[in-house]
């Protein structure tokens, strides 16, 4: 099934799933196609290893989910200062 992306902002494959709980989840599910989220999976891989995250930190767990909102359905998440693709 195809919709029109947000993030892409044209036609790609849809979700099958809510990828993420509540209301927030329900939202990407319609709004964001799987190839947007599969960018959203290798941007948040990038965060969690470059700021040593540490995913059983709640603090880290609200960072991540406010990088996802921004990245997803916002103006965007920028990469780590100092970042450089290798």
């Amino acid at each position: 099934m195809l919709i029109h992306c947000k993030k892409l902002n044209q036609e790609a494959e849809a979700l099958t799933r809510a990828p993420w709980p509540g209301p927030l989840g329900e939202r990407i599910l319609q709004e964001i196609s799987q190839p947007a989220w599969n960018m959203w999976i290798n941007h948040q891989t990038t965060l969690i290893n470059e700021y040593r995250l540490n995913l059983s930190d709640p603090k880290a767990r609200v960072f991540l989910a406010t990088e996802m909102e921004n990245f997803l359905l916002g103006d965007g998440s920028q990469k780590p200062p100092g970042f450089t693709e290798k």
